[in-house]
């Protein structure tokens, strides 16, 4: 079993790769026997969905970018989670985030193949109401067109997902509350790939 964690930031490692990286070394805590793994998309070239057909026919984009070395990835069966992890960029997710997601259509097309996984979704904001809330909702919906599981946060703050506030003293590594948000969606997702399993 498997939760793989997509960092949706163009800036490579930084807040939004730290705080999915925090979540998973908790998890490994508390469930050890579930796989993490994050895919970085910073740096990368990710276009948006041209809505082609080509994906129709095979599980592979005719769009000739960096997003068709990342399908095998997202294509292991050993998946069972997956949370998307955004910066928070006026007010919702970011552009690559949005292409991310738009390209994931191959999976949908071809035997809805994330159905029953277990999604959630942890955004990083530049102040602490910033809009992560309403940027968790954006990429649940989508979510949701993959006929994916959605998890919130879980006990003991149980709401949308991780919402974590970068610019307070200290960054990221300073929000405790944010972090936890995190690493509680995190277990969250675990218990319920469990009960399913």
């Amino acid at each position: 079993m498997k939760i793989i964690g997509i960092s949706c930031s163009p800036r490579k490692g930084k807040t939004t790769y730290f705080t999915l990286e925090k979540s998973f070394d908790y998890l490994k805590t508390i469930y050890p026997e579930i796989e993490t793994e994050i895919i970085d998309l910073g740096g990368m070239n990710i276009s948006g969905c041209q809505d082609c057909g080509h994906c129709k026919t095979e599980l592979k984009c005719s769009i000739n970018d960096d997003f068709n070395k990342i399908v095998p990835k997202l294509s292991n069966p050993d998946i069972k989670g997956m949370i998307i992890g955004t910066p928070v960029y006026l007010g919702t997710h970011t552009a690559l985030c949005k292409a991310f997601i738009e390209r994931t259509l191959i999976f949908r097309r071809n035997g809805f193949l994330f159905r029953n996984m277990v999604g959630g979704v942890i955004a990083v904001g530049g102040v602490r109401n910033g809009g992560q809330e309403i940027t968790i909702q954006a990429v649940q919906a989508s979510l949701l067109c993959h006929d994916m599981i959605i998890a919130s946060d879980g006990n003991d703050t149980a709401h949308f997902g991780g919402t974590v506030w970068n610019k307070n003293n200290g960054g990221t590594e300073k929000d405790d509350f944010g972090i936890k948000t995190a690493c509680n969606l995190t277990k969250r997702m675990a218990e319920l790939i469990l009960k399913i399993k």
